[in-house]
């Protein structure tokens, strides 16, 4: 007698939120197939921003609903704390950054043109929109979900693929400097094409070591000895090869300053903060949960890509001209601050407070991180944006409010007191120097006082030197980019100075991860 298949348990009312993205993405490529031209913006962005706000509820309402024991999906996805806390940042950053791809200046009207060429100009004044970036965008965010709160290797792989595709159609679609913006796409490309392939790599390798890819099935494994050490240990390099890329890590960094220069500004808003926050979700899953019982043979090599991040993001910054290169290598130096709190490993109250200071860091760094590009976008020249620094000169005499906000967000990155960013850091460094990481905390207040130099050397900028005659012009913001600029400077002082609501609501989620 033939065995029946059994059919698999899936938790739906778990995975609403998810399921609920990626169910209104597929209802965009519907809308692009069969709606008329004029009329597929219109239903584009109310359909988005009704999905993140919808999934973002439900994220909400599973976690007042209490969380599960285990896994959901066949133990595929963890739907703990830490996957609903980092759900909720990574739905509230792109429901925030959807205002600002709204703005149809940002994006060419017809990618498969050539740059320049008769088409593109036809394309431009019959009208077209690039309006295929909405159902690009909720599948990115979709696997951004998936990739943060796997609970399996294979299914993470998944999600990281479903996240980086879009973006890497996202990043050519700029409307001005074209080139620049194909270039950065294909860099993106073929570069995220290198870190998957170490990725899955990295997976087989693990695969035959512990005969599994379910998170806790490999650290089981790692307990009892398998004798087949020298598989886990490549395989662990290569898994961290492909993570360290994604969150911009020295010396995997080099296509960050490429891709945001080159990307429209929305869209680098969109990846400097959502795409971090997925990539430390699993990040943390692969080496605490998965690779906990390996530490002292990874923590060495995590100790010294914090401490190269660091220094080349805070290093490198300074040489910059560009603004939103600058902004990149601010963005490794950041990513080197949070891995400062994932050396932090140690005792269930040691790793509940380094994960609790990650979160919240993910947070605060997020939102502001999205007001500073939203600002970007609204200094112009007759080029488009205006991303030479010489440009930035006098801002602060032209309109003194934006260069005031935008100073602000700079503060904030550089942890002055009162900000967002200070209690971010104060609460990673904490974490680290209770993990007995004290070496790697003096460094990280060391290259924190030399990222002060290039962000107040943008603010002296803005501030104490003349405008040019020809200097940029100011662009009216539309509804949805004061929007955002608000938002986060309102998250940004409010972080800053009454933290403790949302500390508390990290230490709660940090408290519920399923593994210790």
């Amino acid at each position: 007698m033939k065995d029946t298949i059994q059919a698999p348990t899936i938790e739906y009312a778990l995975l609403l939120p998810m399921l609920l993205v990626f169910g209104a993405a597929i209802v965009g490529v519907l809308v692009e197939a069969f709606a008329p031209r004029h009329l597929r913006k219109s239903i584009h962005m109310p359909l988005t921003l009704l999905a993140l706000l919808g999934a973002f509820v439900m994220t909400v309402l599973v976690a007042r609903g209490g969380l599960p024991d285990a896994a959901a999906a066949m133990g595929a996805v963890a739907v703990d704390g830490p996957s609903l806390f980092i759900w909720g940042i990574i739905l509230i950053l792109a429901l925030v950054s959807t205002l600002l791809i709204n703005d149809e200046e940002q994006f060419v009207a017809q990618a498969a043109a050539v740059p320049g060429s008769p088409d593109e100009e036809e394309a431009i004044l019959s009208g077209y929109a690039q309006t295929e970036v909405y159902p690009l965008l909720l599948f990115s965010v979709g696997g951004m979900l998936l990739f943060a709160s796997a609970n399996d290797l294979l299914v993470m792989f998944v999600g990281l693929e479903v996240m980086s595709l879009p973006l890497y159609l996202l990043c050519g679609l700029a409307r001005r400097r074209r080139l620049l913006s194909q270039e950065a796409s294909v860099k993106y490309f073929l570069l995220g094409a290198f870190s998957s392939a170490f990725f899955l790599y990295g997976m087989a390798l693990v695969y035959g070591y512990a005969k599994s890819v379910d998170l806790a099935a490999v650290n089981t494994a790692i307990g009892t000895g398998g004798g087949q050490e020298t598989l886990l240990l490549i395989g662990t390099a290569m898994l961290g090869i492909g993570l360290f890329f994604k969150i911009g890590a020295a010396p995997f960094q080099a296509w960050k300053p490429d891709v945001y220069q080159g990307a429209p500004t929305a869209v680098t808003a969109l990846m400097a903060s959502t795409v971090l926050v997925a990539a430390f979700g699993a990040l943390l899953r692969v080496f605490w949960v998965a690779l906990g019982g390996l530490q002292w043979n990874w923590e060495p090599i995590m100790w010294g890509v914090a401490i190269l991040t660091m220094v080349v993001g805070a290093i490198l910054a300074i040489t910059q001209t560009e603004i939103k290169r600058m902004l990149a290598y601010s963005s490794i130096a950041h990513a080197g601050f949070l891995l400062t709190g994932v050396v932090a490993i140690g005792g269930f109250e040691q790793n509940s407070q380094a994960l609790s200071a990650i979160l919240f860091y993910l947070a605060a760094y997020g939102f502001t991180t999205v007001g500073a590009f939203a600002v970007v976008t609204m200094v112009r020249d007759a080029g488009g944006e205006a991303g030479h620094l010489s440009r930035w000169a006098g801002l602060g005499k032209r309109s003194p409010i934006l260069a005031g906000i935008f100073a602000f967000f700079l503060l904030a990155f550089a942890g002055i007191p009162l900000t967002s960013g200070f209690f971010g850091k104060y609460a990673v460094f904490s974490a680290a120097v209770a993990g007995d990481a004290l070496p790697l905390v003096v460094v990280g207040v060391v290259t924190s006082a030399v990222a002060a130099f290039f962000y107040v050397r943008v603010i002296v900028l803005m501030f104490f030197n003349e405008p040019s005659a020809d200097g940029p012009s100011i662009a009216v913001p539309t509804v949805g980019t004061s929007a955002v600029v608000a938002l986060a400077a309102a998250a940004t002082v409010v972080l800053g100075v009454f933290p403790q609501p949302v500390l508390d609501l990290a230490d709660q989620a940090a408290s519920a991860l399923f593994i210790r």
